[in-house]
């Protein structure tokens, strides 16, 4: 049996760059302790976008240029880099069918006890990733650790952690 640990989008543009908040950097500091603790196997990983991004459907509804390969605030915090053991996993929208396949082969080489959810931005990536990891593993419990999660204000947070509650998503840590 393994547990995982999927560290969502931890990235110098979502913590204090373009798209940064004080909520998301007051989380780095728990997220190094979660991670530092974790018994079992931690994924990140990376929103990815490409010099045309403000061509994307996405930035047309969010026009702020943020983690375009290879700048400074497309890397990941260099508190949590010493932490990742393997490539993050890129992915240029929200949720990542890369990352959900690769949940579903890590299974069927051993069991998956659960896989837990920390990063950034709560109610846009994390809960992105939670629900695509639910169903490709509908038997695997899902966790999110709210204390180390952030989203774009406390209030859509909030209705991220209840979203996902309400989808049978476990929800630890709420403050």
């Amino acid at each position: 049996m393994q547990n995982i640990l999927v560290v969502v989008d931890m990235q110098n543009d979502f913590i204090d760059g373009a798209l940064g908040t004080k909520e998301a950097v007051a989380i780095v500091p728990r997220v190094a302790e979660k991670i530092r603790n974790f018994p079992g196997r931690v994924i990140f990983t990376r929103d990815t976008h490409e010099q045309n991004y403000m061509n994307t459907q996405e930035g047309q509804h969010l026009p702020v240029p943020h983690c375009i390969r290879g700048t400074e605030g497309w890397q990941i915090s260099p508190e949590l880099t010493v932490f990742c053991k393997e490539e993050p996993v890129d992915k240029p929208t929200f949720g990542s069918v890369e990352l959900g396949a690769l949940l579903r082969q890590a299974n069927e080489e051993e069991t998956i006890e659960s896989i837990t959810f920390v990063g950034l931005c709560t109610d846009i990536c994390v809960i992105s990733n939670a629900l695509l990891a639910k169903a490709y593993l509908p038997e695997v419990p899902v966790v999110v650790d709210a204390s180390c999660c952030a989203g774009v204000t406390p209030e859509s947070h909030q209705t991220a952690l209840n979203a996902m509650k309400a989808c049978q998503i476990a929800v630890e840590n709420e403050r």
